[in-house]
């Protein structure tokens, strides 16, 4: 397994030149490709004020990040009643989504407009951190795509899956509609049969080769992911659908994995994270069940997390 040997964060920008007696506010961030999600508060921990803005995912381009990453701030500056909020007292931690990327997190880095401390890492990483209040642990997340993060108690991390909805992501929204419209495809050609799920992904990406092509050539991650609501609705109840009953026992037992993965000694609480893996956690086995805890808190939580432990570790 890939695993890194600390809990330092990817990145930290500021700590060469800093005064951190004037570090007065942390900033805690949440930022991903549909939106940003932040948290200030004081020194000592006492939240002042939340704000969000658009996408501040790298991969869609550093300068748009610190636009809504500053925008974020100021509505969670304004809800704390501060008018100026001088950005060298504050020392900000993010989760970003492409943080792993360096060449995306030093061109970030490159354009970051004052903060006294930068701390960068995944959102992946930050969720763990919120999720178990900065302590070890592990999270299996599965909504429109899915992965799982471990921190273990010896301070190594690892994160595994998240290979992207086309080749992997399985138990992932996404991975329930791609075998949905795979399914589909194939009773349009007689090749299997055609029950209840198969008409009803007909009803939404054509009856014919011709429509289904189209609606296919179309569609990305968040298209196909929106099927697996048909597929869960065909899964149970009387009439169910076979075909759908499966897709969602695999999608659990893909799951399962994941989590049997991060943690084969099943030592750590776990934590589940998104629609698709709230919506299958009755259904996980007794051993997994058991060692599912309700998450502390969210990505931005863990970022505070993030940020407040770097301070730490310069002032030693």
């Amino acid at each position: 397994m890939n695993s890194a040997s600390s809990t330092v964060p990817a990145h930290v920008l500021g700590s060469d030149v800093v005064n951190l007696a004037g570090v007065a506010y942390l900033v805690g961030v949440d930022g991903g490709g549909t939106g940003t999600r932040l948290r200030l508060s004081t020194r000592d921990g006492r939240l002042l004020g939340q704000g969000e803005a658009g996408p501040s995912a790298l991969g869609q381009g550093a300068e748009q990040a610190w636009r809504h990453i500053q925008q974020a701030l100021q509505a969670a500056a304004a809800q704390a009643g501060i008018a100026e909020l001088p950005l060298s007292q504050c020392a900000i931690g993010l989760g970003l989504s492409g943080a792993s990327v360096v060449s995306q997190a030093m061109d970030f880095y490159a354009r970051q407009p004052g903060f006294a401390v930068v701390a960068l890492d995944g959102d992946g990483f930050t969720t763990v951190l919120g999720a178990h209040g900065g302590q070890p642990g592990a999270v299996v997340a599965a909504g429109t795509g899915s992965v799982g993060e471990v921190l273990r108690r010896d301070g190594s991390r690892d994160c595994i899956s998240g290979w992207g909805w086309i080749v992997g992501d399985e138990g992932s929204g996404a991975w329930l509609g791609l075998k949905a419209i795979r399914h589909a495809q194939q009773a349009l050609d007689g090749r299997v049969p055609a029950g209840a799920l198969a008409r009803a992904i007909w009803a939404v990406a054509g009856s014919d080769r011709e429509a289904m092509l189209d609606w296919c050539s179309k569609a990305g991650q968040h298209a196909y992911a929106s099927l697996a609501r048909l597929v869960f609705e065909h899964a149970e109840g009387e009439g169910a659908d076979p075909v759908a009953a499966g897709f969602v026992a695999e999608a659990v037992v893909e799951l399962e994995r994941l989590a049997l993965a991060l943690d084969p000694a099943a030592e750590l609480p776990l934590a589940l994270c998104g629609s698709i893996a709230l919506r299958l956690a009755p259904k996980f086995s007794g051993t997994i069940a058991s060692r599912c805890v309700a998450p502390q808190g969210d990505s931005a939580d863990g970022a505070l997390h993030l940020i407040r432990g770097v301070l730490q570790r310069l002032e030693q």
